[in-house]
């Protein structure tokens, strides 16, 4: 099993390289870029194998959504702080996902009915203070939902290529999993919107024999445009089985400012 697991994720990483190789570059091929700067500010869980309760944490997000003629980007990278040494003491976070359009890639006009199009997935999750290093192929659904800019179902495998303790890492390498991932963003009048995401991921084991929970976590963010590209709001934070602990569930608001440049 362990062989069969190490040669899928040789593979899959294979072509997920590839894949990003061969992507135009949003620099020279943007059709549209928007690129945001976040300021979050609140009260975080601790995951009890951490050391457990909570602290006051600021959290710098810097993130990208792009569009070129076959599909669009996103991707995001977190500067995390604490007020105490240890957990999220001046931690780093990453995610990239490039989605390819069935409906821009075969030509055909947009879709009728509830389905706007079906989009082919490249994920990568980066944590380079762990040492935990994921790879998300998969597929989503782009939904035709009135108000809404997007809505959007992202179905992924999510396949550890961590180094693990074994290797020197800094945390235990996993089994791999599956997501699922809804995200969207609505208008509310003329200077609001709700805008987010909630996601599942499947339980797994840990290289020891541990059992990682299934986890679910929500982020919505309620924003208000004092300018056209300055937004103050609050981010909610509900975090089922935080990072696999079952021990703690978090639930917390906080507050927040968007700068779009």
């Amino acid at each position: 099993m362990s062989c069969y697991r190490s040669k899928l994720t040789i593979v899959v990483s294979v072509i997920f390289l590839g894949v990003l190789a061969l992507a135009p570059q949003p620099a020279s091929a943007a059709i549209w870029t928007n690129t945001e700067l976040h300021i979050q500010y609140g009260s975080l869980d601790v995951p009890s194998f951490a050391g457990g309760g909570e602290k006051d944490t600021l959290i710098f997000t810097f993130q990208s959504a792009s569009g070129w003629k076959y599909g669009d980007n996103f991707f995001f990278f977190d500067v995390i702080t604490s007020d105490s040494g240890g957990f999220n003491d001046t931690d780093t976070y990453g995610e990239w996902y490039s989605y390819f359009s069935f409906r821009k890639m075969s030509g055909k006009e947009e879709m009728k009915g509830a389905l706007k199009d079906v989009r082919f997935i490249a994920g990568f999750n980066w944590d380079p203070d762990a040492d935990v290093t994921k790879y998300l192929p998969g597929i989503g659904l782009s939904w035709n939902a009135k108000g809404f800019a997007f809505l959007n179902t992202d179905i992924t495998l999510y396949i550890d290529d961590s180094v693990g303790i074994a290797g020197g890492g800094g945390a235990p390498s996993e089994d791999d999993s599956w997501m699922i991932d809804v995200n969207w963003a609505r208008p509310i009048g003329k200077k609001g919107s709700i805008e987010g995401h909630m996601e599942y991921i499947g339980e797994r084991t840990n290289e020891f024999g541990g059992k990682v929970e299934a986890w679910i976590l929500a982020q919505p963010q309620f924003r208000y445009y004092v300018k056209e590209n300055l937004a103050i709001g609050v981010e909610l934070q509900y975090w089922m089985n935080k990072l696999g602990d079952p021990d703690t569930d978090e639930n917390t608001a906080q507050a927040l400012l968007v700068w779009k440049f």
